[in-house]
């Protein structure tokens, strides 16, 4: 990665909604060709976040930069450097993939050709099909097309396998992994941990909108997250031990007393992922590593 200054600076970031403050004092930064994965369960501030970087929403204190630049002062010069896949596009059922990009393409100032970015979204043989005669796969993949016919240093990505069969996504990554090399930077938002796994460099969680890590995705929760944890029941009660020999744990337990319900956990990246939510929230948080975000 080449030295140079970061593409995106928040520093002290704060959004409040009268009395509902969203964002809570966030600071990171992104750099050049960087891929990053903004994860947290639903209303944890990430949709408010991603807003204000793309210009389209206030900020109430801190500061933001994107390409050297505060969005909310951002002019057409510096939207053109930008690219957006929203979560919900807007629907061109009648018109071609060319016809559509053709149109677009007209509006930025140094657009990348409209057959090299079909090509570069995989869809050169439905170039003059009509959006409504597409799958869903290949609708998305025109929604990407449309993110990046401005050739866009910066691509904001809102949950953008939504609703995907497993090829599908697996294809959709392959695209967005192609971009990254070609050095486009780019900040994603999802709740499936293995697309975070697979696209981005490192994580950013977000939960009550207060940043709680921000690091490499294989060092979520640092060493210690890792480690075995042995639980099982007695007449005691419920017990549990984390620890890097569990066999040993096991084998006491068989020779000294009485157990049920023994197990031994190896904590997984989502495992990880939910003790951090859960530890944040002060109460139990299920299934938000695959919900659908509400806003």
């Amino acid at each position: 990665m080449a030295s140079s200054a970061p593409v995106i600076e928040v520093a002290n970031l704060s959004k409040s909604y009268g009395d509902v403050q969203a964002v809570r004092d966030i600071s990171f930064t992104i750099d050049p060709g960087e891929s990053v994965a903004i994860l947290g369960p639903n209303g944890a501030g990430k949709t408010t976040t991603i807003e204000i970087l793309e210009g389209y929403r206030t900020k109430s204190g801190g500061s933001v930069r994107v390409l050297g630049i505060d969005p909310e002062k951002a002019g057409a010069n510096w939207r053109a450097k930008i690219g957006i896949v929203l979560q919900q596009p807007g629907a061109f059922e009648e018109v071609t993939i060319t016809e559509l990009l053709n149109q677009v393409a007209a509006y930025y100032p140094h657009p990348r050709p409209v057959s090299e970015t079909i090509a570069a979204v995989g869809l050169t043989p439905q170039a003059e099909t009509r959006l409504a005669k597409l799958s869903g796969g290949q609708r998305r993949r025109v929604d990407v097309a449309l993110g990046i016919i401005g050739d866009p240093q910066v691509l904001f990505l809102d949950e953008p396998t939504t609703g995907f069969d497993p090829e599908a996504r697996r294809e959709f990554w392959d695209l967005i992994r192609s971009l990254t090399a070609e050095g486009t930077t780019i900040l994603l938002t999802t709740h499936y941990l293995d697309e975070a796994e697979h696209l981005s460099d490192r994580a950013i969680v977000i939960a009550h909108g207060t940043l709680i890590a921000d690091c490499p995705l294989p060092e979520l929760g640092g060493p210690e997250a890792r480690t075995p944890l042995v639980r099982w029941q007695d007449d005691d009660g419920p017990h549990e031990v984390r620890t890097e020999d569990p066999g040993q744990v096991v084998y006491d337990l068989h020779g000294s007393r009485q157990y049920r319900d023994l197990e031994v956990i190896r904590p997984g990246l989502e495992d990880i992922y939910l003790s951090l939510l859960r530890a944040a929230n002060g109460s139990d948080v299920t299934n938000v590593a695959s919900s659908q975000e509400a806003s």
